[in-house]
């Protein structure tokens, strides 16, 4: 779940950069952003398809109306998202949308009747407490681009359930492949409305875009597979540190001391979790 963190962190950054204007002209539109990263992520999945033909998915009982709404339920809040870093950095609005993480606890115990143990919720107490201090709330969180990033957490929040949902009943390669098949229709109809011609940088961009957030699912997926997703979900806040990161290495954002305080604390729930799961089982082959 660290690594999923690490490679989501920097879907947003590369989401920012292609919707700075350039020297040749204005930034991508999210929706085109966001189709850039699902018909990408598709090609880079049909690749490794084609490469193995062991881990093809036989398309056995899949289930179409989960990967329907956990498609509407990402596609919303990657569009969500890419919006609002385009307004305010990285570390805050992903701060704000990785929010998340309590709503999936909330819903996988109302839905999935998983448990809530001290421990997690510890975690999940020390996550929320170092995103608070990293985003520092203020009237400025009613602003569009909070708004944006915190419908990106519901909305995400509500994907998870649907991905734990799904790992539960098909193959991790059956999932990535389907769902990502239907998000690249969808999503390329909404581009379409609002398409303009990319740069070769900006190609580049959403290639590396796409290849990066696919591979961050595949180790999401494998995350959910191995455990309940009230215990790894909050090890996905310290997307935050590397978004952190991220921002101050490409962008010259330099994190105040609140905000290392927020980093800190995250690391330390992540840590919590990874030794309660060291027990867990084997994450299964895609």
């Amino acid at each position: 779940m660290l690594i999923a963190g690490a490679l989501v962190a920097a879907t947003s950054l590369f989401a920012k950069a292609l919707g700075l204007p350039t020297a040749s002209g204005a930034g991508l539109h999210p929706l085109q952003i966001t189709a850039g990263r699902f018909v990408f992520a598709w090609f880079a999945l049909a690749l490794v398809l084609c490469g193995r033909p062991t881990i093809r998915p036989a398309f056995h009982n899949v289930h179409w109306r989960w990967h329907i709404f956990r498609v509407l339920c990402g596609w919303s809040g990657i569009t969500c998202m890419f919006a609002a870093v385009n307004y305010m950095p990285v570390a805050e609005a992903t701060a704000i949308s990785f929010l998340s993480p309590l709503l999936t606890m909330l819903l996988s115990v109302l839905l999935l009747g998983e448990h809530l143990t001290a421990r997690k919720l510890l975690a999940a107490a020390m996550a929320l407490c170092g995103a608070a201090l990293i985003l520092q709330p203020d009237a400025s969180g009613l602003q569009p681009a909070g708004i944006m990033a915190l419908g990106s957490a519901v909305l995400m929040g509500i994907e998870a359930i649907f991905i734990k949902r799904l790992s539960d009943a098909e193959p991790g390669m059956q999932i990535l492949f389907v769902s990502n098949s239907i998000g690249m229709i969808i999503a390329l109809a909404a581009a379409s409305f609002v398409f303009t011609a990319p740069t070769g940088l900006q190609w580049l961009g959403l290639i590396a875009l796409g290849t990066i957030m696919v591979t961050g699912q595949a180790f999401f997926i494998q995350s959910m597979k191995r455990g309940e997703a009230s215990f790894v979900m909050p090890a996905f806040y310290s997307v935050l540190l590397f978004a952190a990161l991220y921002d101050l290495a490409i962008f010259g954002v330099v994190p105040s001391s609140v905000a290392i305080a927020g980093s800190v604390l995250i690391v330390a729930a992540a840590l919590l979790l990874a030794v309660k799961g060291s027990n867990n089982k084997p994450i299964d082959k895609l």
